[in-house]
């Protein structure tokens, strides 16, 4: 099972990850909002602004205060970078 560092020593399982996307348009928030209300959103943000948001195959979603990008190429196999 591969696992991806999602900051602040998080880690997903890749082989549940369907999509890694921004927070900012009006239907990603909400499913986001939606996932809350069904108490199936986990914040892995730490109190940080959310720059990606996982979506799993399980329904859940998680948070991130990494942006889609730095995750794709942590997914990719590149090294940890600079980022948290």
């Amino acid at each position: 099972m591969k696992l991806i560092d999602i900051g602040f020593g998080n880690l997903v399982a890749a082989g549940r990850l369907i999509a890694v996307v921004s927070p900012d348009s009006a239907p990603i928030k909400r499913m986001v909002q939606e996932a809350r209300d069904r108490g199936q959103l986990i914040d892995a943000t730490y109190g940080r602004r959310t720059q990606g948001v996982l979506i799993l195959d399980n329904d859940h979603l998680v948070l991130s205060a990494l942006s889609p990008e730095v995750i794709a190429r942590r997914l990719g196999g590149e090294e940890k970078g600079d980022e948290l």
